[in-house]
């Protein structure tokens, strides 16, 4: 088993040249084996967490620590995160010209592997065609350029092939469902379901109950001005999406505003 612990992450951006606090102290434990979602109003820090987790350096950590297995994430480079065993699936992928998905795919691959246990063409085009058949995609996706004229729902199906190929220790899923129809959703969910297992760990950040629908997590934390405000299991999101944020505000006393620019 492995563990991700975020302790007392407080985070800033610069705007304006400035430093604004954006998260204010998050304390989160998730194990292999284990699903957590985040859910939250726009603007709250969720996806300044997951980028933070990652190693963007548009965010700056003021205090606080973020630790894979007792090691300390804030020292690594982005590289060595996710050679460690993390991987973020983005809000907005990147299109990358001139690399291919099988180019990149096998080169990831061969990054968390010793160099003296590469995969092999054979063994990585057999794992490829199983898993775009997992997510029902063509095998000439495998040949075009990293994104380059996907369209969104193309685009998150391909990071979620990413996922099935990399096999890393925890995902953390950035609104993976932004901008998806119903087929899509489905299709996404049944690969990160499919990658469910001891070893592997989710960590989903959405604004919608409707993708906990497909994949039913076994923690919903809810994120307020910067902060995890309640813990709940799978529940708490059918609580929210039917009484909204603005109820749990005023359950929890708390003086914040339930819209803001959204700096994630």
């Amino acid at each position: 088993m492995s563990t991700l612990v975020i302790k007392d992450l407080k985070v800033s951006v610069t705007e304006n040249e400035q430093e604004r606090l954006i998260l204010k102290g998050v304390n989160l434990t998730l194990n292999t084996g284990e699903t957590h979602a985040i859910m939250g109003p726009n603007g709250t820090g969720k996806s300044t967490l997951s980028e933070t987790i990652m190693g963007n350096p548009a965010y700056h950590v003021v205090s606080g620590q973020i630790l894979l297995d007792g090691v300390d994430l804030l020292k690594m480079s982005v590289d060595e995160r996710a050679r460690a065993g993390l991987f973020l699936a983005m809000q907005y992928p990147a299109e990358i010209k001139g690399v291919t998905n099988i180019e990149f795919l096998r080169a990831a691959i061969n990054a968390r592997r010793p160099k003296d246990d590469q995969i092999s063409v054979t063994d990585f085009l057999a794992l490829l065609d199983k898993n775009l058949a997992e997510l029902n995609m063509s095998t000439s996706m495998a040949e075009r350029y990293l994104n380059e004229g996907f369209s969104g729902g193309e685009k998150k199906r391909n990071e979620i092939l990413q996922l099935l190929m990399i096999q890393p220790k925890f995902a953390i899923l950035d609104e993976i469902d932004s901008g998806l129809d119903i087929d899509a959703l489905q299709v996404v969910a049944h690969g990160v379901n499919a990658m469910a297992s001891p070893d592997f760990g989710t960590l989903i950040i959405t604004h919608y109950q409707r993708l906990l629908n497909y994949i039913v997590p076994d923690y919903v934390h809810v994120m307020m001005d910067g902060k995890i405000v309640k813990t709940g299991d799978a529940k708490l999101a059918n609580t929210l999406e039917a009484e909204g944020y603005a109820g749990l505000r005023d359950e929890l006393g708390l003086d914040v505003p339930l819209t803001d620019d959204d700096v994630e």
